[in-house]
C-alpha cells in the first residue's frame, strides 16, 4: 500500500480545490462550520448538494450507471479530506450513503429508476425509522407493526432518536411484518412517506438544547407494499447491508482538520492567559490525540485499498466505527477545555432551542454533548468490539 499520491491523484486533489474555492461561498462555510454533529441544516447542506449535484459530485460513493462519479477509493477520500479542510457543509447521509446504496442492491428496477435521482438531487430528504423504546442497539427487538391489507401495509407503533425525520419527507424503516416469527425473521424494510396521514413527529431537544432528534408515531399509517425493498419479513437482510455503510466512511479528514485548528487556537494567547500549550498535560494529550488519529489515517487507507482491489474490508469497518468515533469525544474534550468558561455560553438559534456562542469559533460545549451519542449509534461500540472478537480473535 503506497501512502504518497500520484500524480494523477495530486492533479485530482487541486481540481477538487478549485472547485470549492470556486463554489463553496462564505456563507455555506460558516454553515458548515457552525454544524455540532454530523447532520447540518438542511438550510445549508441541500443548497451544497445542488451544487455537487450540477457538477456530478454529490454521491462519490455511488457507480457511475446511478448517477455517481465512478470515483476511485482515493479519489473519494482525497474529496473527502478537502471538503473538511474547507468547511464545507456535511451532506445527509441517510439519503445518498445509506438508502441509495440498499435501493441499488435491494430495489427494483422500478424503484431505482424513481428514487434515486431525488436522492441525488435533494427532492426527497430522508430519516432512518430504526430505533425504537426498547430496540435500539437490539432492533430484533422492534414492535412497530405492519399488518397487510390488500396493496398495502398499515403501521401502528413508534420510532424514537429518530434524526432530522421534522425536516423529511421520507423515512426508510423496519418494521415487524410477522409477530409469530423468530425477531430476526419477521421483519420488513419499508420507505415510508412522512406527510402521510397518521404520521406525527414530536421534537426531543437534545443535551445542547438542540432540535436535531425526533419521536415518530403511527397510527393506521398506508405504505403501498410497492415500497417494500427486499422480500416480506426479509428486512433484517436490507437492514445489514445497510449498516456496512452506516459504519463506513472517512472519520480522519474531519478529524485532522478539528486537531489544527485545536492546535492553532491553543498555541495563542487569549483573555483567559497564556497559550493553553504551554500546560504539558494538555499538550501531551494534544499530541496523543494526533498519534492517534494517524493511525485512523492509515487504517482507513487500507480499507480503500482493499475495497478497491476488491476485498471486503471485514471487521475493519468495525474497528474504523470504534476508532474513530471515541475519537471524535476526546477531541471534543480538548476543545471544551480550550473555550473553557466560554463553552456554555448561550445564543438563540433560528428555531428558538439555543445553541453555544463560539467565542473562540467553536461552540464547544454543543459539540461536546452531541458526540456523547457517537459510540451508540450505528451500533455501539460496544457490539462493535463484539464483532472484533469474534472475527479477529475467535472468542
Amino acid at each position: 500500500m503506497n501512502l504518497e499520491l500520484e500524480d494523477d491523484e495530486i492533479q485530482f486533489r487541486d481540481e477538487v480545490r478549485a472547485f470549492l474555492r470556486d463554489n463553496l461561498t462564505p456563507e455555506l462555510a460558516a454553515g458548515g462550520r457552525s454544524a455540532t454533529s454530523v447532520f447540518c441544516d438542511p438550510q445549508y447542506s441541500l443548497p451544497w448538494q445542488r451544487i455537487l449535484h450540477a457538477r456530478g459530485w454529490a454521491a462519490p460513493t455511488w457507480p457511475k450507471e446511478f448517477g455517481g462519479p465512478g470515483w476511485s477509493e482515493m479519489q473519494r477520500y482525497i474529496f473527502a479530506e478537502e471538503c473538511a479542510r474547507a468547511g464545507a457543509p456535511n451532506l445527509a447521509p441517510m439519503g445518498l450513503r445509506m438508502v441509495g446504496p440498499c435501493i441499488m442492491h435491494h430495489g427494483t428496477p422500478e424503484q431505482r429508476a424513481y428514487y434515486l435521482p431525488r436522492i441525488l438531487s435533494g427532492e426527497d430528504y430522508w430519516c432512518q425509522g430504526y430505533s425504537e423504546p426498547g430496540a435500539g442497539s437490539d432492533l430484533a427487538n422492534l414492535r412497530t407493526r405492519a399488518d397487510s391489507d390488500g396493496d398495502h401495509y398499515v403501521i401502528n407503533g413508534s420510532k424514537i432518536w429518530t434524526t432530522h425525520a421534522h425536516f423529511a419527507n421520507m423515512m426508510f424503516g423496519l418494521v415487524r411484518t410477522d409477530p409469530d416469527a423468530k425477531p430476526q425473521k419477521g421483519i420488513t424494510f419499508l420507505l415510508i412517506d412522512m406527510k402521510a396521514p397518521g404520521v406525527t413527529i414530536r421534537p426531543i431537544i437534545n443535551l445542547a438544547g438542540e432540535h436535531e432528534l425526533n419521536e415518530v408515531f403511527f397510527d393506521n399509517v398506508r405504505v403501498p407494499k410497492a415500497n417494500r425493498i427486499g422480500a416480506e419479513n426479509d428486512g433484517w437482510t436490507v437492514a445489514k447491508y445497510l449498516l456496512e455503510f452506516e459504519r463506513g466512511g472517512s472519520f480522519a479528514p474531519a478529524l485532522r482538520v478539528c486537531l489544527k485548528r485545536i492546535r492553532a487556537a491553543a498555541s495563542a494567547e487569549s483573555e483567559l492567559g497564556p497559550p493553553l500549550l504551554d500546560d504539558s498535560a494538555f499538550a501531551a494529550r494534544l499530541a496523543s490525540a494526533e498519534i492517534k488519529v494517524e493511525a485512523i489515517q492509515i487504517t482507513e487507507h487500507r480499507v480503500a485499498s482493499a475495497l478497491s482491489s476488491g476485498q471486503n474490508p471485514g471487521p475493519l469497518s468495525s474497528m474504523l466505527k470504534t476508532q474513530g468515533t471515541e475519537m471524535l469525544q476526546k477531541i471534543e474534550e480538548l476543545g471544551l477545555d480550550l473555550a473553557a468558561h466560554y463553552a456554555p455560553v448561550a445564543r438563540a438559534h433560528a428555531n428558538g432551542h439555543g445553541a453555544n456562542e463560539p467565542p473562540i469559533g467553536n461552540d464547544a460545549a454543543a459539540r461536546y454533548f452531541n458526540s456523547r451519542a457517537a459510540s451508540i449509534y450505528g451500533g455501539s461500540n460496544e457490539i462493535q468490539r463484539n464483532i472484533m472478537a469474534r472475527l479477529v480473535l475467535g472468542l
